[in-house]
């Protein structure tokens, strides 16, 4: 099982820097998008709806704003939309696919560092989905959680670490969640199940040189339900294009999707 995930950080900007030429040679079986950008009616394009792929969107309400997005190879049993809370459903963060056993799930948690009332909403949503992974893990189905999460979890996620301790993303209360996430609650950051190189990011700011330096932050995530545990075969960062600010993570899975 392959499955990608990438904030486009406006789809229609990232098809026309050549996401959707590249996407149909991943063979992925599901792709989690990000900061989609659009409503969905200005998503007739035959290219957001590529061929073999089952395509669903979930908008904010705000237009060019947040909204996230699954193309999937198999039909989902179920789709669900949202998580079942409106100040959070309203910014189009969540949509999830279901195929026998397992879950998929596109998830944009928010950014807070444009203002401290951002900030709050963003500790608002990650109280609100620890409980949601808290019901996810008593389940017993099998969850990956893919996205943009906006949280570097350690220092080996973010270059400039000591200068980032103040910043939205790096705070010690934002990297204690993910502590408790994955020490205690026992969920999996997939990509670090594996020996990674050295100063592997997905996100660069616009700012300065960013990008050619390398100054970057792993903040897009696939996250997997502790049943999920020794799954992991291989992962890739795609460097090679750049669609976005962001980066394509893709993670290759000892895992079979059932298909009716």
């Amino acid at each position: 099982m392959r499955i990608i995930t990438a904030n486009t950080n406006g789809i229609r900007a990232a098809a026309r820097k050549g996401f959707f030429d590249w996407l149909p040679q991943q063979n992925a079986d599901v792709v989690c998008i990000q900061e989609t950008k659009a409503q969905v009616h200005q998503l007739e394009d035959p290219m957001f709806h590529p061929e073999g792929m089952h395509c669903y969107y979930h908008d904010a309400q705000k237009k060019g704003y947040s909204g996230v997005a699954l193309y999937c190879k198999h039909k989902p049993d179920e789709v669900i939309v949202g998580m079942g809370h409106d100040d959070f459903d309203c910014e189009g963060r969540y949509i999830e696919a279901k195929f026998g056993k397992l879950s998929v799930i596109s998830l944009y948690m928010p950014s807070g560092s444009a203002k401290e009332e951002r900030q709050q909403y963003k500790y608002e949503m990650m109280d609100f989905f620890m409980q949601k992974m808290l019901e996810m893990k008593a389940s017993g189905r099998d969850f990956v959680i893919c996205g943009d999460w906006n949280i570097a979890h350690k220092k080996e996620d973010i270059k400039n670490w000591k200068g980032n301790q103040k910043n939205s993303g790096f705070l010690p209360e934002e990297r204690a969640w993910l502590d408790t996430l994955f020490d205690e609650v026992g969920f999996i950051d997939a990509f670090r199940e594996l020996e990674q190189e050295e100063h592997s990011y997905t996100w660069w700011s616009n700012r300065g040189q960013a990008y050619a330096n390398n100054t970057g932050w792993r903040i897009d995530y696939q996250i997997l339900s502790p049943s999920l545990k020794g799954t992991v075969l291989a992962s890739s960062i795609y460097k090679t294009e750049r669609f976005s600010d962001h980066a394509p993570l893709t993670i290759d899975y000892a895992y079979e999707i059932e298909t009716k």
